[in-house]
């Protein structure tokens, strides 16, 4: 794995990602959303990555800066593993959170696919709206080149399933990330 660096700029959005493997990870998030900053940390400390991200809407609307900002740190998250020899590729977490239970499974297969089954009952946590989470996970996982698999198992809390989801997802990623003994990439087919 290396560092990687990404900057997105629209007529919509600023986005700039920092993103390095690290054995103590560091965060600095700037974004224009506090819960949304709030998730983006429990990324960046739970997945082994040290992120420094910057997320400016010029928009003001809040689907464009998620969705950009998920395919930066995407897009930086692929680079970051390079050609992925020597990874263990699979990963997964079952993470509770209070009342919530959400499970996630991540391969690292080249292969873009996402499914995000939560129940989300309320249209807004704080200053985000929760329409936008499977379309962060959707967007990050095109970019990153990822299956991802994100499901409710329980909870009512909208706040702890969201943030159940991306504590687990970072852990999922976390452990298919982490360097096995081989010095092959981890497929049949020799790529992925």
């Amino acid at each position: 794995m290396k560092n990687s660096e990404i900057k997105r700029n629209t007529k919509e959005t600023e986005i700039e990602v920092k993103l390095c493997p690290a054995e103590s990870p560091e965060y600095e998030i700037n974004c224009d959303c506090k819960f949304f900053k709030h998730m983006l940390e429990q990324f960046a400390y739970h997945s082994g990555f040290s992120l420094k991200l910057k997320a400016k809407s010029l928009d003001g609307d809040l689907h464009h800066l998620v969705e950009d900002t998920a395919i930066a740190l995407g897009k930086a998250f692929s680079e970051a593993l390079s050609d992925k020899t020597g990874i263990t590729r699979y990963g997964q977490c079952i993470l509770p959170m209070d009342d919530a239970l959400v499970l996630c499974a991540v391969d690292i297969s080249g292969r873009a696919w996402s499914v995000t089954e939560l129940d989300l009952k309320d249209a807004r946590v704080s200053d985000f709206e929760t329409i936008l989470i499977p379309h962060f996970f959707t967007s990050f996982a095109q970019n990153a080149g990822i299956t991802l698999h994100i499901k409710q198992l329980s909870g009512k809390d909208t706040h702890h399933i969201i943030e159940a989801a991306f504590k687990a997802f970072a852990r999922a990623v976390k452990q298919a990330v982490a360097k096995t003994e081989s010095q092959t990439v981890p497929s049949t087919k020799g790529c992925l």
